[in-house]
């Protein structure tokens, strides 16, 4: 009895000597649990949201897009999709800088992903930077040689750099991959234009019209058949391309969508005539565009 009274006498000492060393627990206190997700649960949200963020896209809304794709990046910063969603939606955003560093950050992920090095070229383009986009396109082409809308930017970048003999070459071979793809064609006949080819640019604007009642080859159109003295049916296109876009009694609109130094003097020369005077005013107190930054 007295060994086992000695054992829990030092016991007792010993327990109240580390009570002096540990702090004393509150009575009440309640320890709380925090529950931590795994890897693999993370990237099943970030799909989730990386999803929503292109559902967004689609919407409309960029603003809030870019917001849902950067906490999926958060979340999964291995997966070049998400990098692709946050670069559009930046894009959109005309936030260009961070759409390079997002693009940049996908294509180190999967550089043989061929939209992104368009996707690249597309910024450079918004940057009026051709001599940039042009490489990138030529190397997305060697990923994906038979993307139409690749072409089409390539053929933008030669309009821009002056380079109109290539530039309808480009066109030309978008629409042979894509033959309704109206706006390559659109832009076959802005080309042929300028390379005063006018008989061939009427010929390809009317086929345009078959396919999409657009109003800049409406209008593009009434300014070449005014020069032809086709009066007539000048004046009636004229009035329904401002109806349907007010923008593009505007020359600065006119020359951001590319259209060239002769287009722009032909429109001008129509829309001076005195029967238009009404369509035109009302297309100015309607015009709602505002030049990129």
């Amino acid at each position: 009895m007295q060994g086992r009274i000695r054992i829990r006498r030092s016991l007792t000492a010993a327990l109240v000597g580390l009570g002096c060393l540990l702090p004393t627990p509150q009575a009440k206190a309640l320890v709380p649990y925090v529950y931590l997700p795994t890897k693999e649960e993370l990237n099943g949200s970030s799909i989730g949201i990386g999803r929503t963020a292109a559902q967004l896209l689609q919407l409309g809304q960029p603003r809030e897009a870019a917001q849902l794709a950067a906490l999926a990046v958060r979340l999964n910063p291995n997966d070049e999709r998400f990098w692709s969603i946050l670069a559009e939606a930046q894009l959109r955003n005309d936030d260009l800088d961070d759409a390079s560093l997002s693009l940049a950050r996908a294509k180190a992920l999967n550089p043989s992903k061929a939209g992104l090095w368009f996707a690249e070229a597309a910024i450079a383009l918004r940057a009026e930077r051709p001599e940039d986009a042009i490489p990138l396109i030529n190397k997305g082409l060697t990923l994906d040689p038979k993307n139409a809308s690749a072409y089409f930017d390539l053929g933008n970048a030669r309009i821009m750099q002056g380079e109109l003999a290539l530039a309808l070459k480009s066109f030309e071979k978008a629409t042979a991959l894509k033959p309704k793809f109206w706006e390559a064609l659109n832009n076959q006949a802005l080309v042929l234009f300028e390379m005063k080819r006018r008989d061939e640019a009427i010929r390809r604007w009317r086929r345009v019209l078959t396919l999409e009642n657009n109003a800049e080859p409406m209008l593009a159109l009434a300014a070449a058949l005014h020069q032809q003295g086709k009066e007539e049916e000048a004046l009636s296109l004229a009035r329904s391309a401002l109806a349907k876009n007010p923008n593009y009694v505007l020359p600065l609109h006119q020359e951001e969508q590319l259209w060239g130094k002769q287009i722009r003097q032909a429109t001008a020369e129509l829309l001076s005539i005195n029967e238009l005077a009404s369509s035109v005013e009302r297309a100015q107190a309607n015009a709602t565009w505002k030049k990129r930054q």
